[in-house]
């Protein structure tokens, strides 16, 4: 049960590890290509370890690593080099490993001889499967112990095996070896100058039996699925070209990443959503997949729509203490695994979340703005007041109007807001916040989904529930500025602690308040200075706690690291109070901060200053590719370009910020109320081509909804 937990953070993967992931299944190994299942390594489908052991020797010997390159997220080459017996250095044999994920793997092995006689070579591979699950894995804990099989028949190799009553199942493929129970053995002679080469595959079976047929090799000439899936994807989104082409290539990371970590609803496939992150959370999160996907909006508006109505099919019902489940509750995630439905007294959903219910209603009024059918809008809003009811009957602890969070049994997590780690949440002093926890940010979403919702229902013609709703966003406003502001230090609290005591200490917390508007006009420019301070803005970007805070570790999950998406956040929030230059100064550090790790940004990196170490620190245990990480590069720049849409209110908006360095940009095929506009800024003049009909251009910021329900509320009152 552990395994909810963020407090046990996820074992190092270590150096020179590479990860390859493909909707839910991915592939951790070593630079040469090996996987060891002492490491957190191997090749998963449905948070199961089906590759626990996949070591390649020639001779006996293991590859010494050359390069290991990622072509797509799915697939890489692994080039290295058999050492010699003989003690020179150069060795004539290079092995080349191309790889691809998918249910399951296939790999292509070449060997290659660039020497002038023939070479004799033994190459085996041996193979171990564990099972083990995911988090038993990430943990470094495994200890189930299954009844194992292995079983040789001519080309393959099943391995199969039995826990309680769960059968597991893995066949691997190699045509033209000499296979035993042991291992899978070649023995052949390269030519001189010359190559040999084969195909493995490894595919799990269904219920322990027969193997997953839609892993196969393709024919000559013919795309696999995961690059046929790739292609569709690349269709329907965005291309872009920048002047500046380490963000351009930033972009184009994000783009593919983001397309690798979609995952079906096995209930739904016409339903696509995004997986919070690889290797550890290939899984649908409530907060991270809503973030995630309203980050994307501009890139893909379907992928929000389909994470709300996965998202409203396990909305909670019931009160159970074991999965934090509540009626209206948003869940936190979801598990596949076996022992995910075994540790959740046989759920296999988890809720302990407060934001995900808030973040719900407020993305739902994201993705009614973007032109979907109304009926499929209409669709959801039962599901948002239910969600609304949860925040008034279960998140409102007690009574005061701010959502709080307490968990439920001693399993679950101990925070349940973005920062989730067990000291996650802290005083200026270190001193741990004891719960129940109102976190101010969860305040923000909570406003949020209060005008979301008056919008949609001013939109849909309900007056008095457009103006209940208003009202009680302007109370949480008002509340919320006299009990979280500390006029004498020029700061919002981090928290309302049980005792309703101010959490004291400068987190970034606060600069999420500034996007969603919660933040009084006389208080924001006090935040902005306050994050932009030598003690909040690494150079890299805004940390998560202040380096003048007694929890302050730069090295930490939560206390002082630096986390891309809560920048991109932070960002916006600076753009809508009118900090122009503070959120391209963000924008900036984070966008350089990509270069070092080939145009991909971590979940997060340490704070340590940019004086002090010239690259950003990697974090050990970092996700990447992760979907809000991903998505970070997306939500910076169409921030500065101020874009975005509403088209029940016939409108797009677009009122360029963008630094000059980051050069002219001109997009394509971008999604607009089911057509495709070309987009063109140059210097800081925006233009647009291809608007659909009804849909006017202005060069001003959207609306806001607070503007909006005022309007609303103006028109009823006359």
């Amino acid at each position: 049960m552990a395994g909810w937990n963020a407090d046990t953070a996820a074992g190092p993967l270590g150096a020179g590890t590479l990860t390859l992931v493909e909707g839910s299944s991915f592939c951790i190994s070593l630079a040469n290509g090996d996987i060891h299942p002492e490491h957190p390594h191997g090749v998963f489908h449905e948070d199961t370890r089906i590759l626990s052991r996949w070591n390649l020797t020639v001779n006996g010997q293991p590859l010494e690593p050359l390069t290991a390159e990622t072509k797509e997220p799915y697939r890489a080459l692994f080039i290295g080099r058999v050492p010699r017996s003989d003690g020179y250095a150069d060795s004539p044999l290079i092995v080349e490993r191309l790889r691809e994920v998918g249910t399951g793997i296939v790999e292509e092995v070449t060997l290659r001889n660039y020497s002038p006689e023939p070479a004799e070579c033994v190459i085996a591979l041996s193979v171990e499967s564990d099972f083990a699950d995911l988090f038993e894995v990430k943990e470094a804990r495994v200890q189930r112990l299954w009844e194992e099989s292995r079983l040789p028949d001519g080309d393959s190799l099943t391995i199969s095996a039995v826990w309680q009553a769960v059968r597991k199942g893995v066949v691997v493929r190699a045509k033209g070896a000499d296979i035993t129970p042991e291992a899978v053995t070649y023995r052949l002679v390269v030519p001189p100058h010359g190559h040999w080469s084969t195909l493995l595959t490894v595919a799990p079976t269904l219920n322990g039996g027969v193997p997953v047929a839609s892993f196969v090799h393709p024919a000559a000439g013919e795309m696999s699925p995961r690059d046929r899936r790739r292609q569709e994807w690349v269709a329907k989104i965005p291309k872009l070209h920048m002047g500046n082409h380490s963000i351009e290539q930033t972009l184009r990371r994000s783009y593919d990443d983001l397309g690798a970590l979609r995952i079906e609803d096995p209930d739904h496939p016409e339903r696509i959503v995004v997986a919070a992150g690889a290797p550890w959370f290939m899984t649908l999160f409530g907060r991270d997949s809503l973030f995630a996907s309203e980050m994307a909006l501009p890139v893909d508006p379907s992928l929000a729509l389909g994470t709300l109505q996965t998202l409203a099919d396990r909305q909670g019902s019931v009160v159970d203490p074991m999965s934090e489940e509540e009626p209206g509750k948003i869940l936190h995630e979801v598990r596949l695994g076996v022992s995910g439905g075994l540790s959740l007294g046989g759920k296999s959903s988890y809720y302990g979340s407060v934001d995900a219910t808030p973040l719900f209603v407020m993305t739902l009024g994201s993705v009614s703005r973007w032109g979907f059918a109304k009926d499929t809008i209409a669709a959801l809003l039962p599901h948002a007041d239910r969600a609304l009811d949860w925040i008034r009957d279960y998140g409102d602890k007690d009574g005061d109007g701010f959502v709080e969070y307490e968990r439920l049994n001693p399993q679950g997590l101990i925070n349940q807001g973005w920062k989730d780690s067990w000291d996650g949440i802290n005083f200026a002093d270190g001193t741990l916040a004891e719960p129940p926890i109102a976190l101010c940010e969860v305040q923000a979403y909570v406003y949020d989904a209060y005008l979301a919702r008056a919008w949609m229902a001013y939109d849909a013609g309900d007056a008095s529930l457009g103006a209940q709703l208003t009202e009680q966003a302007a109370q949480l406003k008002k509340r919320f500025n006299e009990e979280f502001w500390m006029p004498d230090r020029g700061y919002y609290a981090i928290a309302l602690d049980g005792r309703k005591r101010q959490v004291d200490a400068c987190a970034s917390n606060m600069g999420q308040c500034l996007w969603h508007g919660i933040v009084d006009e006389d208080k924001a420019p006090l935040v902005a200075e306050r994050l932009m301070s030598p003690e909040m803005f690494s150079g890299w970007g805004v940390r998560t706690l202040a380096s003048d805070m007694g929890a302050y570790n730069p090295a930490s999950y939560h206390n002082g690291s630096v986390w891309p998406h809560d920048n991109a956040l932070i960002a916006a929030g600076l753009l809508r109070y009118g900090f122009v230059e503070e959120a391209q100064r963000i924008s900036t550090a984070l966008l350089e901060a990509a270069e070092y790790s080939n145009g991909r940004l971590p979940e997060l990196f340490c704070g340590f200053s940019r004086d002090q170490a010239a690259e950003p620190v990697p974090y050990p245990t970092a996700c990447s590719p992760q979907a809000w990480a991903a998505t970070t590069p997306i939500m910076l720049v169409t921030s500065l370009m101020r874009y975005d849409a509403h088209i029940s209110r016939g409108g797009f908006w677009m009122d360029p910020v963008i630094p000059e360095s980051y050069g002219d940009l001109h997009i394509t095929n971008a999604p607009l109320a089911g057509g495709r506009i070309t987009i063109d800024i140059a210097g800081s003049e925006p233009s647009v081509q291809g608007l659909p009909e009804g849909i006017a251009f202005h060069r001003a910021h959207r609306p806001w909804l607070t503007e909006l329900v005022e309007r609303a509320g103006m028109r009823t009152e006359d």
